[in-house]
């Protein structure tokens, strides 16, 4: 019995061009976020930049295997030492006075790598709500515009002066709204000077 290639119109392509899947208008968005996001990154101290790497480092599950080995490997130490089967003055790892102390420090590791990928998470759903949002309030502009436009051509309907439609036609700049936001922020967070 011969094997015929069943064509299936729900395979993926070898390749995905996201140019092509994605509206031009979303491309415009994302890219305005990038933007901001790159600038606050630009605008951050070094102390700051700093700090988040080492949290950033911290927050590995790599570092939690780290420590697991290392601990592991000083209990293996530490008891071969006691038992006089490694030769080398190995400081010893007592279970009842390091236990809890190692056990909290692992345990606080964990923690901080679920907060870490849950952060990553909320952001990420956050960055698609915000899409959602831009996207929503471009294309309810866009209805406003047709329906003015549908108005002004219809003949049985009167037509009169709506600033408020007018305002509502334009769609909002999500750069320009960044820089508002940026700008009304500067203020707030800047620490009073003292005096």
């Amino acid at each position: 019995m011969e094997s015929q290639a069943i064509f299936n119109p729900i395979a993926e392509p070898d390749y995905l061009d996201v140019n092509e899947l994605i509206p031009e208008q979303v491309l415009k968005n994302i890219e305005a976020i990038a933007t901001h996001q790159d600038r606050y990154h630009q605008n951050s101290t070094a102390h700051q930049r700093g700090l988040d790497k080492i949290t950033a480092v911290f927050s590995r599950s790599e570092f939690l295997y780290f420590q697991i080995i290392f601990f592991t490997t000083w209990w293996i130490c530490s008891y071969l030492s006691n038992r006089h089967i490694l030769l080398a003055d190995f400081p010893l790892f007592d279970l009842r006075e390091e236990g809890l102390g190692v056990a909290g420090l692992l345990i606080s590791t964990g923690v901080l790598i679920y907060q870490t990928r849950q952060e990553k998470i909320s952001d990420e759903r956050s960055h698609l709500m915000l899409q959602l949002n831009l996207l929503t309030e471009q294309k309810i502009a866009k209805l406003i515009s047709l329906v003015e436009e549908l108005r002004t051509d219809l003949p049985n309907v009167k037509n009169r002066a709506d600033l408020e439609a007018e305002i509502m036609q334009q769609a909002i700049d999500p750069q320009a709204i960044l820089e508002v936001m940026q700008q009304t922020a500067a203020p707030l967070s800047t620490p009073p000077t003292e005096n």
